[in-house]
């Protein structure tokens, strides 16, 4: 089949132009890939470079540029070698989504990446982690109070930039100079948070996905225990840290839906009055709306959860000076078991006892066959 009409195949109704080397951070789908004179829609292209660093460049040598393509682009100085992920007038709106402005200097691309330039290419990129290990040594000699998280060599070798985290600022000054006499190198020096180490380095999160920081995640905004005590998360340190031990971005995903869902859901320092004692706020089941409360205020004993509806019938009784029976509808309570607060934690809360299976025997009313007493 031709390749040109193999490229138009749909898949669940998607373009498959639209997509681009699964192994690229930060891939971006082209909606716009199959709309007619989509790719003339712009003279910029999308170009990435290791991990989650990207960059426009102008194609004004109108070269023939696909997804995947590896191209040689401008740098200050000399040239870096990196992989088109995005073509077309959606590039546009990526640029506007990034804040490059009008007036913002532009960089051409070069060429299609050539055998001489690959070689180039790869032998800087093994030199990377030699110099990282070497560089942190440096910084430590000098008494420098950074950590310095991953070094990236330009495309030519020409230039490396050291990408650290530091507390405060930091004369590094010093550490340029001594680093280009060991490298023989332009250095480039880039400050960065944890959580944009943790995007450049990757790695697979507690759901058994990539990262967000190192798949989608561009932008970052602060998180606060607020949002775990929105959702009644546990708020323990190994659970709501992620790889860059900092809170992780994902608590902030639903926190606006279950602070609109808690609207609805009575206080939780109002108390319950009926005939059977006071009852007090122990959980809230937030996405099944229900509410559980306890006899007793700072521990789990006879907990009985009732609908956020049924909570807030008896909230109207009170007022009115009125004690309903029995907290729940069904009746009087007879449980008087407390829970297991550290249950979840159980590490056996998985296991399962498995029945004994029974040897298979001869069917019933059937003779053995004299050959299989043979």
């Amino acid at each position: 089949m031709d390749p040109e009409k193999l490229s138009y195949l749909p898949h669940d109704g998607i373009c498959c132009r639209g997509y681009s080397r699964q192994d690229c951070p930060l891939h971006v789908y082209d909606y716009m890939a199959d709309v007619p004179g989509n790719l003339e829609e712009s003279d910029f292209v999308e170009v990435q470079f290791k991990n989650t660093r990207k960059g426009y460049y102008l194609n004004a040598n109108h070269l023939d540029l696909v997804k995947g393509d590896v191209v040689a682009v401008e740098a200050s100085p000399g040239h870096d070698i990196g992989t088109v992920t995005l073509t077309g007038g959606l590039v546009a709106l990526q640029m506007k989504k990034a804040g490059i402005k009008d007036d913002a200097p532009v960089r051409r691309v070069y060429r299609k990446a050539r055998p001489v330039d690959m070689e180039k290419f790869e032998e800087a990129k093994r030199r990377e982690h030699k110099t990282m290990i070497e560089s942190r040594q440096i910084a430590l000699d000098l008494g420098l109070q950074m950590k310095i998280g991953d070094v990236e060599y330009q495309g030519d070798g020409g230039k490396a930039i050291f990408y650290y985290i530091a507390d405060g600022r930091v004369d590094f000054r010093q550490l340029i100079k001594v680093l280009a006499e060991a490298f023989h190198v332009r250095i480039e020096m880039k400050q960065i948070g944890a959580r944009q180490e943790a995007g450049r380095i990757g790695g697979f999160g507690p759901c058994g996905r990539e990262l967000c920081c190192a798949t989608w995640m561009s932008s970052f905004v602060s998180v606060s225990t607020g949002a775990a005590r929105t959702q009644d998360l546990t708020l323990s340190p190994q659970k709501l840290a992620g790889q860059c031990a900092k809170l992780k971005c994902c608590m902030n995903f639903e926190v606006d839906a279950y602070a609109e869902a808690l609207r609805r859901f009575p206080a939780r320092d109002v108390t319950l009055e009926t005939a059977e004692g006071t009852w007090y706020f122990f959980k809230a089941d937030i996405l099944r709306r229900l509410v559980t409360y306890s006899t007793e205020r700072n521990s789990a004993d006879n907990l009985v959860t009732i609908s956020a509806h049924r909570a807030f019938d008896i909230m109207a009784l009170n007022r009115e000076g009125k004690m309903p029976e029995s907290l729940s509808e069904d009746g009087p309570v007879t449980s008087t078991t407390s829970g297991d607060l550290l249950e979840q934690d159980s590490l056996t809360r998985f296991d399962r006892k498995k029945k004994k299976r029974k040897p298979a025997g001869r069917p019933s009313g059937k003779k053995p066959s004299p050959a299989s007493d043979q």
